[in-house]
């Protein structure tokens, strides 16, 4: 009995290490958007493709999947090309790279690293974007709101590409850099990438009502 429970309670921990009933929500305008599903590994196979359901996808493996792009691909950041870690498509490899990071996450904040990973998307998610408009041969953009899931994923790419960017041609781990940017980003750190490219977003935004 003692073993079946054991099992049971590791079901609902995150890898099998970090609970997920006890992480918050504080930004009510996402709280439907993010999946928080129980799974030991975050991996569902595919099977939301052919529903495209992005919402019902567990938040973490949104993260992985965003680190098995290839990296920037024709946009330069910083003036280069970035480009991965080499595990583009190694979904495995990449859910090694996101379990060890949140590991590090762990043992320098002393906190659920999932809670910690939720607290910086919801600190860099931009809320207000452009639009390009053409009315009468002019065009012009035009502030406008942002989808509570297209947040989402604005801030998850923006995590993954931090990555990308810190750890390329660095002697700096995909695991430790994707840690390192989860952190600043729940701190709302100015050095953070993520936080830093959702200031850009919304000041040109600002700039254009």
């Amino acid at each position: 009995m003692e073993e079946k429970e054991k099992t049971a309670q590791k079901s609902e921990m995150l890898f099998g290490k970090w609970p997920v009933k006890d992480v918050k929500i504080i930004d009510l305008s996402l709280i439907k958007y993010m999946d928080l599903s129980p799974k030991k590994v975050p991996h569902s196979f595919g099977k939301h493709i052919k529903f495209r359901e992005k919402a019902k996808l567990n938040l973490v493996e949104r993260l992985i999947n965003k680190m098995m792009r290839s990296g920037q691909g024709k946009r330069k950041l910083s003036g280069k090309y970035i480009r991965g870690r080499g595990s583009c498509g190694k979904k495995i490899q990449t859910i090694q790279i996101v379990e060890r990071a949140f590991e590090i996450v762990e043992k320098q904040t002393k906190e659920n690293p999932l809670q910690v990973f939720v607290k910086a998307i919801e600190q860099s998610a931009p809320r207000e974007d452009t639009t390009r408009l053409t009315r009468g041969g002019m065009s012009y953009t035009q502030a406008v709101d942002v989808a509570p899931i297209k947040r989402i994923d604005e801030s998850i790419k923006n995590l993954a590409i931090a990555s990308f960017s810190q750890s390329f041609n660095n002697r700096t781990s995909a695991e430790e850099a994707l840690a390192k940017e989860i952190i600043l980003a729940a701190k709302e750190d100015p050095q953070s990438f993520s936080v830093r490219r959702r200031d850009e977003i919304e000041r040109i935004a600002k700039s254009s009502r």
